[in-house]
């Protein structure tokens, strides 16, 4: 986590995840504009702050766009902040889920643990409900498979789609409706794409939530970084996080 608190420690840094923060896939310059500062400067700190992981980006066309990720700023709260406040901390860990225009939201974390057994947490059901905040999972794991996601005993359904892509252990692709409140079931489809690359001894997990409704519930995705957090811990610890969130349908 060194080189997150040395990316923190810059203002400029700062700010440029503020932009960020404010207006998620932005440009270099976009980003240039704001500043008062030479495109080579800004290009510097991105560099910085994407090899902390705070900014991952992402090619479209002929631009490339620098998106937030507010993972690695999870992990610092689940390992340090939760154990002391964690009730205030929680709406200040929600930085990244309540921008207003989202279209696609990437998040990315590296997680000590093979190929095969990160794929076996993400795809079998008894390990995905000790992260994902206690769910259940049914699914058809094939292209064109129907998937299910239920809460409790009484299986109260909390979201439904169907597997479209489909690359053990490298690559999956699934559309996803929320269905656990009116409001979000409203929002109808998106899409989550699981993207998972060997490292060393390590896999570098690639998540993207794309095709969400400009002005989308961030509901539906914002409890990515606590659930990417508690795969994590899992895999390398195996152990659950405790904060109020992933116990939520324990």
């Amino acid at each position: 986590m060194d080189d997150v608190f040395k990316a923190l420690a810059d203002p400029t840094r700062r700010e440029l995840l503020d932009e960020l923060f404010r207006e998620d896939g932005q440009t270099l310059g976009a980003l240039e504009a704001r500043f008062t500062m030479t495109r080579f400067g800004i290009a510097k700190h991105l560099r910085v702050l994407a090899d902390a992981h705070l900014v991952v980006t992402r090619r479209r066309g002929r631009e490339k766009l620098h998106f937030l990720n507010p993972v690695p700023i999870r992990l610092v709260h689940d390992r340090w902040v939760s154990k002391f406040a964690a009730p205030w901390a929680a709406a200040l860990s929600d930085l990244k889920s309540r921008l207003e225009s989202p279209m696609e939201k990437i998040f990315e974390i590296y997680i000590k643990t093979t190929p095969e057994l990160l794929w076996n947490a993400i795809t079998t059901s008894d390990i995905r409900s000790i992260y994902n905040f206690g769910t259940t999972i049914e699914a058809d794991w094939t292209p064109g498979g129907s998937f299910l996601m239920t809460a409790g005993n009484e299986g109260m359904p909390l979201g439904e789609g169907e597997i479209v892509e489909l690359d053990p252990p490298r690559r999956l692709v699934q559309t996803m409706r929320a269905l656990w409140a009116e409001d979000v079931k409203a929002e109808g489809f998106s899409t989550i794409t699981w993207e998972i690359e060997p490292v060393g001894d390590s896999c570098h997990l690639t998540l993207t939530h794309s095709d969400l409704r400009e002005g989308a519930n961030d509901q539906i995705y914002g409890g990515w970084p606590m659930i990417l957090s508690g795969l994590k811990t899992w895999l390398e610890t195996g152990e659950k996080l405790t904060t109020p969130g992933s116990l939520m349908y324990s």
